[in-house]
């Protein structure tokens, strides 16, 4: 992707300088904390001072800043599969939207970002919006979700494989992480709080061992589907459940529904997806796939209509994965497959 006019870098680059060294007379306590320096998915992260012009380029780091009522701080978000996460919808309505998808690079420098903050490394990667170097270059630190690079192979295709299984500290780690870059340390371990204590509610007396599930997240011809070690991951283990590609450790492997068929799941765990990049995006369209193509519709979740449908940040590493255990557990208890 094209680096910025020239002039216009030299306009961010005095701009990031101002932010660095200046307005703290005009800064509440809670934005002028010191600096901060992060271990980032293999390099070293500072932050001089608390952002606040922050860009966050993908939903699921935006959602974290939003929960930590730092909407006022968002200089631009971008990249969305699903509308904003109950509770939030006025904070985000207050937060520019620079794209749906990926932005340019240029579009993101006319922001004036003092921090860049993305849920995938492939987002700050080649191919993604721009390399975490183009942005340093310029005096603007990054950040990368560390649920995306712990345990984490991105060298290849597709979206990864893990050689171990992520756990849900690692999304509760992202969310300390940015609260010390703002400098709400407390905001930080009070949401951490929160989702630990909706993680031990929606699991209390749950076994689901003698359950499997699958997870469908995007398109009907080659569906990308759950393997081992990602947020499906988390909320199968949490339940005690299976995960019927416990087999494979890319993150969605593309597999053929006559597979799916032969492994026979007994609850559809469906992304409703609002994006329009893949087909059967929506739990609509997915449905009406399933209980019409041949390969599936004789399926045991599909005859008995055992879905239990999820935001696609849900089925990310991110802190909408607590909602996907409350929700598949609310599934399965309506299924009478656990107490």
């Amino acid at each position: 992707m094209p680096l910025a006019r020239p002039a216009r870098a030299a306009v961010l680059l005095a701009a990031c300088s101002l932010i660095v060294t200046g307005c703290a007379g005009s800064e509440s306590p809670d934005k002028a904390k010191a600096s901060a320096t992060l271990d980032n998915c293999g390099r070293k992260v500072r932050v001089d001072k608390a952002p606040r012009h922050a860009v966050s380029l993908n939903q699921g780091t935006t959602e974290i800043l939003l929960s930590l009522g730092l909407a006022d701080r968002i200089a631009g978000t971008a990249t969305w599969t699903d509308p904003v996460m109950k509770g939030l919808e006025k904070a985000n309505a207050k937060v520019p939207r620079i794209a749906e998808n990926n932005p340019s690079f240029e579009r993101v420098l006319d922001s004036e970002p003092d921090f860049v903050a993305a849920s995938f490394v492939s987002t700050l990667g080649k191919g993604g919006v721009a390399t975490r170097e183009q942005f340093e270059k310029l005096g603007v630190p990054t950040y990368v979700s560390p649920s995306d690079c712990a345990g984490k192979d991105n060298s290849g295709g597709g979206d990864g494989k893990r050689d171990k299984p992520l756990g849900i500290d690692a999304v509760y780690g992202e969310v300390r992480d940015l609260a010390t870059v703002f400098g709400v340390k407390d905001r930080g371990d009070k949401l951490v709080a929160s989702l630990q204590q909706r993680m031990k509610k929606a699991t209390q007396g749950v076994d689901a061992s003698d359950v499997s599930l699958m997870y469908w997240f995007a398109n009907s011809e080659s569906p990308y589907l759950a393997g081992c070690c990602g947020a499906p991951g988390i909320m199968t283990r949490a339940l005690g459940a299976k995960n019927v590609f416990d087999d494979t450790h890319e993150e969605w492997p593309q597999i053929n529904w006559e597979t799916v068929a032969d492994r026979n799941p007994d609850v559809l765990v469906i992304g409703d997806l609002t994006r329009n990049s893949e087909t059967a995006e929506s739990a609509k369209r997915k449905i009406a796939f399933l209980e019409s193509n041949p390969a599936t519709k004789n399926m045991d979740a599909v005859k008995n209509k055992r879905y239990v449908l999820l935001s696609g940040q849900a089925m990310n590493p991110t802190i909408r994965t607590v909602e996907g255990v409350e929700k598949v557990a609310a599934g399965l208890r309506e299924f009478g497959l656990v107490k």
